[in-house]
C-alpha cells in the first residue's frame, strides 16, 4: 500500500468530478458561441472562413473553368463588371487565359490543406511536449525546452524557407527512385509532394511556441487543489494530464491555433511565391501573386485578387482570435 486513496474507495467522487467537468465545458462552449455571435467582426470572419472552406471542399463543383487550362485568345481579360470584361470570366483571366475565379477557388483548397495540416501537427506536438515538460519537470522539462530554445534561435520564416529549400529536392528524388517499387508512378511529378514538404516544414517550426504556451499553463495548474486531489485519488500521470490539465489549458491554445492558421496561410503564400512551396500545375494564391507580380501597372486586378484574398483570410483569423481571447480570458470579463 502506498498510502494514497483510490478512486473506488471514495464513493461518488469520480462521477461527481466528471459531472462538474462536463458542466464546466458546457458553460464554456455556450459562452464561446454567445461571444462569437455578439462580436460582429468575429461573425464576419467566421462567414469568410466558412466560404473559404466550402470553396476548398467543393472546388470541383464551384470552379466554372479548369484552373490549369488557359485560352490565349481570352488572355488578360478584365473582370466581367468592368468595360471589356467577359461574363464567362467573372474576375477576368490571367496572361495565359486561365480563369482567375477558378484559380482562387482551387487556391483555397491548397491554403486550407496546408494550413490545417501544419497547424494540427504543430499543435499536437506542442500540446503533448508542453504538457509533459510542465508536469514532469526535471530532465524532461530541460530537454524539451532546450530543443525548443534551439529552434527559437533561428528566425521562423527563414528557418521554414531553409527546410523547404533543402529537404524538397532530396525528398522528391527519394520518391522518384522508389515510385516503381511502390506502384506510385507520377507521384513526384504531380506536385502533391509540395504539400507534404510545406506543411511538414511549418509544423516542425511551429511546435516550440505552442509547447511553451502549454507548459506555462500546466505549471500554473499542476499545484491547484483539483490536480492534487486527483493525484491523491491515485490518478496516473496520463489521467491527470488528459482529464485535468489539458482541458483547463485549452483556452489560450484555441486562440493560438486561430492566429497560427492565419500565419500558416501567409507562410504557404510566401513559400509558393519564392518557388519552393506549392508549384504549378497546382493552383496556389502565392503562385498567382508571383506569376502576376509584373502586371501591377498594366493589369492590376491580376495581382489584387489573390493579394486581397490572402489579406481577407488573415484578417478573419485575427478577428476570430481576438473574440476567442475575449470570451475565454477570465480577466477580460
Amino acid at each position: 500500500m502506498d498510502g494514497r486513496l483510490r478512486p473506488e474507495t471514495v464513493v461518488g467522487v469520480p462521477a461527481l468530478g466528471r459531472e462538474l467537468g462536463a458542466a464546466a465545458r458546457r458553460r464554456t462552449r455556450s459562452r464561446l458561441v454567445t461571444s462569437l455571435l455578439a462580436n460582429r467582426l468575429a461573425s464576419f470572419g467566421v462567414v469568410i472562413l466558412v466560404l473559404v472552406c466550402l470553396a476548398a471542399v467543393f472546388a470541383d463543383a464551384l470552379a466554372p473553368h479548369n484552373p490549369r487550362v488557359g485560352d490565349l485568345v481570352n488572355s488578360k481579360l478584365p473582370p466581367a463588371f468592368l468595360p471589356g470584361g467577359d461574363p464567362r470570366f467573372l474576375l477576368g483571366t490571367d496572361e495565359l487565359g486561365r480563369d482567375i475565379l477558378s484559380r482562387l477557388i482551387w487556391g483555397a483548397r491548397t491554403a486550407a490543406v496546408v494550413s490545417i495540416l501544419a497547424v494540427s501537427l504543430s499543435t499536437l506536438y506542442g500540446v503533448v511536449l508542453g504538457s509533459l515538460s510542465g508536469y514532469l519537470g526535471g530532465w524532461a522539462d530541460a530537454l524539451i525546452m532546450r530543443v525548443a530554445d534551439i529552434l527559437f534561435a533561428f528566425p521562423g520564416m527563414l528557418f521554414v524557407i531553409f527546410i523547404a529549400a533543402t529537404v524538397k529536392p532530396g525528398f522528391v528524388g527519394f520518391v522518384e527512385q522508389h515510385e516503381a517499387a511502390l506502384g506510385l508512378q507520377g507521384l513526384a511529378r504531380s506536385g502533391y509532394l509540395d504539400y507534404v514538404v510545406v506543411f511538414g516544414a511549418l509544423s516542425f517550426v511551429g511546435w516550440p511556441g505552442m509547447a511553451r504556451l502549454v507548459r506555462g499553463q500546466v505549471l500554473s495548474l499542476k499545484n491547484q487543489e483539483f490536480v492534487v486531489a486527483a493525484q491523491a485519488l491515485g490518478a496516473s500521470t496520463w489521467q491527470v494530464v488528459r482529464r485535468h490539465l489539458l482541458p483547463n489549458a485549452l483556452p489560450p491554445v484555441l486562440v493560438a491555433v486561430s492566429m497560427g492558421l492565419g500565419h500558416a496561410v501567409t507562410a504557404e503564400v510566401v513559400l509558393s511565391w519564392l518557388g519552393i512551396g506549392v508549384q504549378p500545375p497546382n493552383p496556389s494564391w502565392g503562385t498567382m501573386i508571383w506569376e502576376n507580380r509584373m502586371q501591377w501597372r498594366i493589369n492590376p486586378h491580376l495581382l489584387l485578387m489573390p493579394a486581397a484574398t490572402v489579406g481577407l483570410v488573415n484578417l478573419s483569423f485575427q478577428f476570430i482570435g481576438d473574440a476567442l481571447n475575449d470570451a475565454l480570458n477570465p480577466r477580460g470579463r
